[in-house]
């Protein structure tokens, strides 16, 4: 029997099927590694910065260079699943958030300049092609909820050049910040990407920007263009009113200030891993509860009856004139070597319970030992936004300190539970906000004027603090709008 007679319509077919099966198996193939590539943000950005850094060589290299970046952009692909798996299993123990932004922690010297071993700087800001403003996001009102400190440190004018002379800007200071030597030498010194600014304390009305320390001051009629800071560190309740005062910008710890002054920012490696396995114990040897070092027995949070409240359902030892316990301040050290070795819990209560009033009594005395810090102060949601994921308890979590002192004892019988909260070691660090250099970044933007209808309305108006616990002060807040 011969073989059947192939005719141009029966080849057509032959092809036409074939192809489609090919297309078919490059799909998927490509599917599989577009979703390898999501599962790892960190690894999407190298290649979009790949393709940045090699589509200027491909233009006068094409073809030959195109096979040499081909291999690399498929080696990195091939990376990409290789640390798939490792990522998903570090995710495991904790939420993880997405992000453009993230840090990759395996490689120091990628961070940006102002990490550890970071040598990034950045690049002047993109530009919207139909507004033709930038798109760096750095003022409050371009993000609620971010407080915009790394935008900031990483903002360099869309038409600021390095190269060429600028006319420097001038920032008068007529009291307080002593660090605040007059001339240009501590934006050279801390490196400033924008570098370009003075301080002065004379003649107010040559300055750019005049910053008021904790309160203002008659400095003359203010220039056009001319821009007033109020700068405080401390609550409301420790700060003088502001009433009258024509205020520009605001730098104080809250997140809705025009430059946020955070008594410490922390900053992921990488904002896709939260927590990692500890290989440390520390519950390991101690045999104590908790501990707390204070000093002003009458704040305005009532944090002393809920300790001594707490204390009737476990240990709480209280150091300094508030308690019966001493460890000199002359011995700090000594102190919280103690602290380390003895107790499972530290109460970092702040003395005022006000929105982003987080000091360093959590970030310093809490997080900077090896030990479970339990807080109050700010409300529970701006402790999440600050803290490192799962690094302490809110006292707002429970019902009341009896409540609280039972979950404590939970804690201390089950190591490994207690150790959970500190997976977060090792997933980030302090970082320096060079307050200087976001000052001097941000008066070189080209942004409109501002003007706060109310300054004090805005720090200490309703709602921004509150006497009583943030859960008590939310329920009496529904029931007032129940009745009304």
């Amino acid at each position: 029997m011969g073989l059947p007679r192939l005719s141009l319509k029966r080849c057509f077919l032959y092809v036409f099927c074939l192809t489609g099966m090919l297309l078919v198996l490059m799909n998927v193939r490509q599917k599989e590694i577009w979703h390898a590539m999501r599962s790892d943000p960190i690894q999407v950005q190298s290649l979009r910065v790949l393709g940045d850094t090699t589509k200027s060589q491909m233009k006068h290299d094409w073809p030959l260079k195109t096979k040499k970046s081909t291999i690399r952009i498929m080696q990195t692909i091939r990376e990409t699943i290789k640390r798939k798996d490792v990522i998903n299993e570090l995710n495991s123990t904790g939420t993880t958030i997405l992000s453009e932004n993230s840090i990759d922690s395996l490689a120091p010297s990628i961070r940006p300049w102002y990490m550890k071993g970071g040598t990034r700087r950045p690049h002047p800001a993109a530009k919207s092609r139909r507004t033709g403003r930038r798109l760096a996001r750095l003022w409050p009102e371009e993000d609620t909820y971010d407080d915009r400190v790394t935008n900031q440190l990483m903002f360099l004018p869309p038409d600021y050049n390095r190269t060429e002379e600028h006319r420097f800007k001038k920032i008068m200071v007529p009291h307080g910040m002593g660090e605040a030597k007059v001339g240009s030498d501590i934006f050279v010194q801390h490196r400033c990407p924008v570098n370009t600014c003075t301080i002065v304390r004379d003649n107010p009305n040559e300055a750019d920007l005049i910053l008021f320390k904790d309160y203002v001051t008659y400095v003359g009629r203010r220039p056009r263009n001319q821009v007033w800071m109020l700068y405080f560190l401390e609550c409301p309740y420790h700060t003088q009113s502001v009433k009258n005062a024509l205020i520009n910008w605001t730098a104080t710890y809250r997140r809705d200030s025009d430059i946020v002054a955070p008594y410490e920012r922390w900053q992921y490696y990488d904002s896709s891993i939260k927590q990692i396995s500890q290989t440390f114990n520390y519950a390991a040897n101690k045999t104590k509860k908790v501990a707390w070092f204070v000093s002003n027995c009458h704040p305005r949070n009532q944090r002393m009856h809920y300790a001594k409240e707490l204390s009737k359902y476990i240990q709480v030892d209280i150091y300094g004139a508030c308690g019966t316990l001493r460890c000199p301040r002359s011995q700090s050290q000594t102190c919280f070597d103690m602290l380390d070795e003895d107790y499972k819990f530290y109460l970092a209560f702040e003395n005022s319970n006000c929105k982003d009033y987080i000091t360093e009594k959590f970030f310093v005395n809490g997080l900077g030992h090896n030990v479970l810090p339990i807080v109050m102060g700010a409300h529970p949601s701006d402790y999440a936004r600050s803290a490192p994921y799962r690094s302490y308890i809110h006292v707002d979590e429970f019902a009341s300190p009896k409540e609280l002192a039972t979950y404590l004892h939970r804690l201390d019988h089950d190591d490994e539970l207690y150790n959970s909260y500190f997976r977060w070691k090792g997933t980030g660090e302090f970082i320096n906000t060079f307050f200087w250099c976001r000052v001097c970044a941000m008066l070189h933007d080209d942004r409109p004027a501002k003007f706060y209808k109310d300054v004090n309305e805005w720090w200490r108006g309703e709602g921004v603090c509150t006497t009583s616990s943030w859960r008590e002060h939310e329920s009496s807040k529904k029931a007032r709008l129940r009745n009304t």
